[in-house]
């Protein structure tokens, strides 16, 4: 986790660099968010294209890594905006499966 966490700093350096000409972080999060909702569409082409429910023409561009890019993608990304929203992913997570592991607990 460590690792990537680097990697999405990194990222959110090179991002601000090139892409960003937002006046400030409520517009980068909106900016983020609209992101996210593209590439979770992208994965949604995926999952019909992996399970041969696509139109012959979106089939044609599926290849074999095409999903696990995508599933990335919408990974990087949900990261990046959790770092702009100061979201402590690893806190988060830890919190959000020990709630989810209580459910299971008789």
């Amino acid at each position: 986790m460590k690792k990537i966490l680097e990697f999405i700093d990194l990222e959110s350096g090179r991002l601000r660099k090139t892409h960003d000409n937002y006046p400030d972080e409520e517009k980068r999060a909106l900016a983020r968010m609209v992101k996210l909702s593209e590439e979770v569409g992208e994965l949604a082409d995926e999952v019909l294209s992996f399970n041969s429910m696509q139109r012959d023409e979106k089939q044609a561009n599926h290849n074999s890594d095409s999903l696990s890019e995508e599933v990335a993608d919408v990974l990087i990304v949900t990261l990046l905006l959790a770092k702009t929203l100061g979201v402590d992913v690893e806190k988060a997570l830890e919190k959000k499966i020990e709630k989810i592991n209580k459910r299971y607990e008789k």
